[in-house]
């Protein structure tokens, strides 16, 4: 292997921010440059480059390997695995990170993309961009977007297939439907396809008994319509029951946790049986009722490092705080909340795949990229271990939303977006924000990610 001083190795993007001292390591491991100048020795940037001497968790499950090897090229992994089994060609400009840990992009299997940062702000192409990069600066290198969604996102969509975006990644569901007869089901589903969406959103629940519930089989025209045209159908739901029908109509990912009442052994085996995921969004929850006090994350320079001053301070406002303390629908998921916990542990010891999700940022309040890290949290409390929480982000939300081997793991053919760590998110799932670089489609993102990691300076936001 061939050790490339870190002026000539270093993308371009990353030689002025000195990432957590990953330079200096550099130097003392290789030494000058001399003939490891890419340019000088003749290596062919068509090689690519790769990763040695970490940890690397590849996103599918099995156990981390202690001094790994990941290779990149054209934008894609060319190979991964224990030092020892990839085969490097000569001249391979290697960059070795002693200490690190490399793991896929999180996922979030659930989310919107808006454009929604701070009070005001307009769906429109600037603001979905900037959305998408705040989520890729934590690390979300991809956002299944279910619903909201406009001919402006399938255009990122499509411009994503280059390498190296410089945001996180978005595949969507247009706008949610809400048909009320079949003939409507069918006629909504084929506006959805027509406009190039990888998804069917829907609504199945009665808003607390503040509107009528979608019929069943409305929505199981819905089911039937999505699936001719080639499409998944996401249903958010509520209760039980509601599940339940969902699953026998035909509905392909359940997008949020049931939270009415314990789920049981008859549901967990049809979600298992037929291959339908769950995807719990836990945080949904916390943004009904967070905001009656000052949250306590508020506080949080990680948080602080990507929220808008201006989301924040329209969340402190007076008569806003109000107006969370006195809504039923924020005491009702407060409560429910549990039972939401409960009942994703359920289903994860069945054997159910839980697809990594928060529902986050279709309004203010649920805050890009920092939601995603409090998910992860609030399912570690609810019983999960980090490893596996790791794994729900990454590998089971890519196979649970038709992303597999596409995003979501280190392995031959998936595009090479990856987070490098300074710290082992398997031993803490808090290491996760220990963010040094983020890759996505084989380049590092152009301004340094959001970290809880202070580096030159003491910043705790890459030197905004």
């Amino acid at each position: 292997m061939t050790c490339i001083h870190p002026s000539t190795w270093i993308h371009p993007y990353l030689r002025p921010i000195a990432l957590s001292g990953l330079i200096s390591l550099a130097v003392a491991t290789c030494g000058s440059a001399g003939n490891d100048d890419p340019a000088a020795s003749g290596a062919d940037p068509a090689l690519g480059m790769a990763f040695t001497g970490m940890r690397l968790v590849d996103g599918r499950g099995g156990p981390p390997v202690d001094d790994g090897i990941l290779w990149i090229r054209n934008g894609r992994v060319e190979a991964a695995g224990p030092a020892g089994t990839v085969d490097l060609p000569q001249g391979v400009p290697t960059r070795t990170l002693p200490g690190r840990t490399i793991m896929p992009g999180i996922i979030n299997g659930h989310g919107h993309v808006s454009g929604l940062v701070a009070p005001g702000d307009e769906y429109n192409r600037a603001n979905l961009i900037r959305q998408l990069e705040i989520f890729a600066r934590y690390g979300v290198t991809t956002v299944v977007s279910l619903g909201g969604d406009g001919p402006e996102a399938v255009q990122l969509r499509e411009e994503q297939e280059a390498p190296g975006p410089g945001r996180a990644r978005i595949w969507l569901a247009g706008p949610v439907i809400a048909p009320w007869t079949e003939e409507e089901a069918r006629e909504q589903v084929a506006q959805v396809a027509a406009m190039g969406a990888d998804w069917v959103k829907i609504r199945v629940d009665d808003g607390l008994g503040q509107r009528e519930k979608m019929p069943s089989n409305v929505y199981a025209a819905v089911a039937e319509a999505a699936h001719s045209h080639g499409l998944p159908l996401a249903a958010h739901m509520v209760d039980l029951e509601d599940a339940r029908g969902l699953l026998r109509a035909g509905a392909d990912l359940l997008a949020h946790s049931v939270r009415d009442a314990p789920v049981d052994d008859a549901l967990i085996s049809e979600l298992v049986e037929r291959g339908v995921c769950l995807s719990p969004t836990l945080t949904r929850e916390v943004s009904t009722f967070a905001y009656g006090e000052r949250p306590d994350f508020f506080d949080d320079p990680f948080f602080q490092a990507g929220a808008s001053p201006e989301a924040v301070s329209a969340l402190l406002e007076p008569e806003r705080q109000a107006g969370f303390r006195a809504s039923e629908a924020g005491r009702y998921f407060q409560n429910a909340l549990p039972q939401a916990m409960e009942n994703m542990m359920a289903l994860h010891r069945g054997g159910v795949g839980i697809a990594f999700g928060t529902d986050a940022a279709p309004s203010l309040g649920r805050f890009a990229g920092y939601f995603e890290h409090m998910e992860m949290g609030m399912m570690v409390e609810a019983g999960m271990t980090p490893g596996e929480v790791v794994h729900s982000a990454t590998g089971v939300a890519a196979a649970c939303t038709g992303l597999e081997g596409v995003v979501g793991t280190l392995e031959p053919g998936a595009w090479a977006d990856f987070l490098v760590l300074g710290a082992d998110p398997l031993a803490d799932i808090r290491n996760l924000r220990q963010l040094e670089e983020v890759w996505v489609g084989g380049e590092p993102l152009a301004v340094p990610p959001f970290s809880a990691t202070p580096r030159e300076g003491g910043s705790t936001n890459g030197g905004e």
